[in-house]
């Protein structure tokens, strides 16, 4: 952890039906790199390579790890594996929460995993009830539930506008992927 460290870690959430919450939380990551100071992204839902996986793989500040399919799934194809991946997924970002190696960390898409089932509010509640005071964390996802929304310091939410994609412009090596 960064020697100066910060003094007091706040909760934070992006969510909402826009483009650019991983983004976000990526960026964040980026820039408390350049301070010295080390991320852990757990990433649910998510098992297929992206962009950000492999221009981060060495990065010596910011940890990524994934625990989902390679395929995308829909939330009435959950399946008992699915979640036992988010079950192991949360306590693998336990454990970075409470090793006092991060300064950040970033539960990346956790609002859709709690919207499928696979975890509950409860269990995220529980998780931000461990953190440590100097230990930033940051949610990321769609349908963030009110309970996290109140819990929060810090909400984002994402708001559509015009996307491409309505256009049938499907997700884009480098840009969405």
């Amino acid at each position: 952890m960064n020697k100066r460290g910060l003094s007091k870690g706040y909760v934070q959430v992006y969510t909402g039906d826009g483009k650019g919450k991983t983004t976000a939380a990526l960026g964040l990551a980026l820039r408390a790199s350049g301070h010295g100071m080390h991320t852990y992204v757990g990433q649910f839902m998510k098992g297929q390579s992206y962009g950000e996986l492999k221009a981060l793989r060495d990065h010596p500040y910011i940890t990524i790890e994934q625990y989902g399919d390679v395929n995308c799934i829909r939330r009435e194809e959950v399946t008992p594996r699915h979640i036992a991946q988010a079950h192991h997924g949360l306590e693998q970002a336990r454990a970075a929460l409470l090793a006092g190696a991060y300064d950040i960390i970033v539960l990346d898409e956790v609002n859709v995993t709690i919207w499928f089932g696979m975890l509950s509010v409860k269990d995220v509640l529980a998780f931000l009830e461990e953190k440590p005071e100097r230990v930033e964390v940051v949610l990321t996802g769609r349908r963030a539930p009110q309970e996290l929304i109140k819990r929060a310091d810090l909400v984002t939410e994402m708001l559509p506008v015009k996307h491409y994609y309505e256009q049938g412009v499907l997700a884009r090596e480098g840009i969405e992927q």
